[in-house]
Formats: structure tokens, sequence, C-alpha cells
């Protein structure tokens, strides 16, 4: 019977390209496009209930917070990528 050809570990190569792509740094726009996001969706609900539901968009009511966290949010989700 023939002995049938070994494969190479394709898992290694995997590890590889995630430890140079963990050395690479984020673009130097990353990280003020972090904390901007989170600050943004900090003022958006602060803005909001100062304003005593008034701005920043009058008509949505109470949405205005599910827009604050989500703009929050997007910023907090970017930081499990910050290197």
């Amino acid at each position: 019977m023939p002995e049938s050809k070994r494969r190479t570990k394709k898992p290694q190569a995997a590890a590889e390209r995630a430890a140079r792509s963990a050395e690479s740094p984020n673009p130097v726009w990353y990280k003020p496009v972090m904390f901007g996001l989170m600050l943004l969706g900090l003022v958006w609900v602060m803005v909001y209930y100062i304003s005593q539901t008034l701005f920043p968009i009058p008509n949505i009511g109470g949405w205005n917070i599910v827009i604050g966290f989500g703009i929050a949010m997007i910023g907090f989700f970017m930081t499990t990528n910050w290197k």
C-alpha cells in the first residue's frame, strides 16, 4: 500500500499571520476617533437631559438616549482592536 503525502501544517501559517497583524499598530486616526465617539455619545445624552428633552433632536423623544448610547458603544467596541 503506498504512503500518502504529508500535509504542511496550516495553523502554523495562520499563527504567523496573526503575530504579524498583532505587531502592526493602529492608524494615527484610530485613537482620536475612538475617544471622540465615546465622548460624543456621552455629550449627546447629557445635552438631552440638561435641555429637558428639547435637544439634540426634539421630535424623537427617548430615542435620543438610544442614539447617544449607540454612538458611545461604537467607540467602546473600537477599544477591542486598539493596540
